[in-house]
């Protein structure tokens, strides 16, 4: 990367304290850029991009499919400005019919109901984002006139950035998009395009450097995209690549030059008003996280120590993604489990949606999109693909949790599991090493839901453990992950 490229995204790096951060004004931009592949990023010339990346964070990240909602601008779009995946915003193409943005509506307009006082600002060169996902509350909306495209797009924004007092902005650009339509992700014109919007980003950084006011101010810069898009071009299916989006993240007391696995792309709202000092009410149901708030989960731990396949033939031989072995302080069971089978998937697996969506798309794997990074999976399905004796019987155990006698604990996890009898999945706690009883049991599809559990503890009990079996045959699949319990 350029020397001029390295100095220009040089202050947005965490050379000081989260705590000088605090003391100064803390500030939003939100770039997108419409069907942007990370990894043809890393291939074109794009020094501006490299030097934010540099400076903070990156994450690729997968997006849903069909049948939740295909790879399109319209879902995706609404799902990273709302904040909620499209079985929440109800967007499911370019048209927009039924989407529920009155009761997920885009993070200005939360800031703007937040904070009055906070000036916002949005600008696309795909009309439909200022038209349509972002509302009348924002205090400016400007759709760029077709003539003007990228070029009017990243000039009316970069005199925002340069003279403005906008507290958040959000900037759409779309000729990536349109390149890998017409020549597809594998083509120099494609790079081409990137090269050229990497240039708008680094005047867009350069607007925001340059600002009198840059010294007080904490600007926390977000780059990500609404999809991918193939090498032949074109986007709407369940493949890796056009399911790919990324987030770049630069500001604020983001480690520099870090990579992260966890972050999903709702989280992009999220961690836009969690800089602007705006705390997020459980009420809203918004399924993202601040990136500046990572959590903790004992699965994705394991990454690691994920291995390449085995009997596995359509996934990559290089890609790392599943291991049989439990973090610490967690089981597995597999007494009752039938013999053979396909190695990967015999009994509880932990693995990744890169690994597991690669076994076998197009059948709901794709619609997991709130397990992070590395979750556990029984999958009955891929496990009887190789031959194979009895059913499928394991089941996951987790640590002892302490807990307090007569009161009551939280269970929450997240769940996504797909039905064909005769397949169960059972959730059953137990107290002090005693006889696990079943407090939940699933029977019908449930697809990617946040669950949360109240638990009757009984008197004295000072523990609970919590065991997530499956059983079936030739059947589908169950997912947990973040699994927790909470003494109240």
């Amino acid at each position: 990367m350029s020397a001029a490229a390295l100095a220009a995204a040089a202050p947005l790096a965490t050379t000081g304290a989260a705590r000088a951060a605090a003391a100064r004004t803390p500030k939003v931009l939100v770039i997108g850029l419409d069907g942007t592949l990370m990894n043809r990023i890393k291939d074109a010339d794009a020094p501006h991009l490299d030097a934010l990346m540099a400076a903070g964070l990156t994450s690729v990240s997968p997006l849903y499919a069909d049948p939740m909602a295909p790879t399109l601008s319209g879902p995706g779009w609404s799902t990273i400005i709302t904040g909620v995946w499209p079985d929440k915003h109800h967007v499911k193409d370019n048209a927009f019919t039924g989407n529920d943005f009155a009761r997920y509506p885009d993070f200005l307009t939360r800031i703007e109901t937040a904070k009055p006082s906070l000036s916002t600002y949005a600008v696309a060169s795909w009309n439909p984002v200022t038209d349509t996902i972002f509302s009348a509350k924002v205090d400016t909306r400007v759709s760029t006139p077709e003539a003007e495209y990228d070029t009017g797009t990243t000039s009316r924004a970069a005199a925002e950035l340069a003279g403005g007092s906008r507290d958040a902005v959000f900037v759409h650009l779309d000729n990536v998009d349109h390149a890998g339509h017409s020549h597809g992700a594998a083509s120099s014109q494609y790079l081409d395009a990137i090269h050229g919007v990497d240039t708008q980003v680094g005047q867009l950084v350069a607007a925001v450097k340059g600002r009198a006011t840059y010294g007080s101010e904490d600007w926390l810069i977000m780059i990500t995209a609404d999809h991918g898009h193939t090498d032949a071009g074109g986007h709407g299916g369940s493949s890796a690549a056009e399911r790919q989006t990324f987030l770049i993240a630069a500001g604020g007391a983001i480690t520099a030059g870090s990579t992260r696995y966890d972050i999903k792309m709702p989280d992009v709202a999220v961690s836009a008003l969690a800089h602007l000092g705006i705390a997020v009410d459980p009420a809203w149901g918004l399924d993202g996280r601040p990136l500046q708030q990572p959590v903790p989960d004992a699965f994705d731990a394991l990454r690691p120590k994920l291995q390449t396949r085995v009997d596995e033939t359509g996934i990559g031989s290089t890609v790392l993604g599943f291991t049989h072995t439990p973090p610490a302080g967690w089981t597995i069971d597999n007494s009752a489990m039938g013999t053979g089978g396909v190695t990967e998937w015999r009994g509880w697996t932990f693995t990744t949606d890169e690994f597991w969506t690669s076994a076998e798309r197009g059948q709901w794997r794709e619609t997991n999109v709130r397990a992070r990074n590395v979750f556990a999976v029984a999958d009955g399905d891929e496990w009887v693909d190789k031959s194979c004796t009895g059913t499928f019987d394991s089941t996951l155990i987790s640590p002892a949790w302490p807990v307090t006698g007569g009161r009551t604990a939280t269970l929450a996890y997240t769940t996504h599991y797909r039905q064909e009898a005769p397949q169960k999945g059972e959730v059953l706690v137990s107290y002090d090493g005693g006889t696990p009883v079943a407090v939940k049991t699933y029977t019908a599809d449930t697809v990617s839901k946040a669950e949360s559990l109240t638990l009757q503890v009984p008197s004295g009990a000072t523990t609970a453990q919590v065991r997530f079996r499956y059983t079936g045959g030739n059947n589908w699949f169950w997912v947990v992950d973040g699994v927790t319990v909470r003494a109240a």
